[in-house]
């Protein structure tokens, strides 16, 4: 089950940089500033993951 946790960290940051890239492209949509809100929150969301994993693998 932890595994599930830093899998699902490993996904949010990876989207998270796939979102820093895309706004580097010319002629984007979304606009940028909608990039770089979902790469904050996708960022966040595996910070959040990880910690979970972690706190789960002291438990375990």
């Amino acid at each position: 089950m932890m595994n599930l946790f830093f899998f699902l960290s490993i996904l949010s940051f990876l989207a998270s940089i796939h979102f820093l890239v895309s706004i580097k492209k010319p002629g984007v949509y979304p606009p940028k500033y909608m990039l770089k809100k979902r790469s904050v929150a996708m960022a966040a969301g595996g910070l959040i993951f990880f910690l979970i994993g972690c706190i789960v693998s002291l438990f375990h």
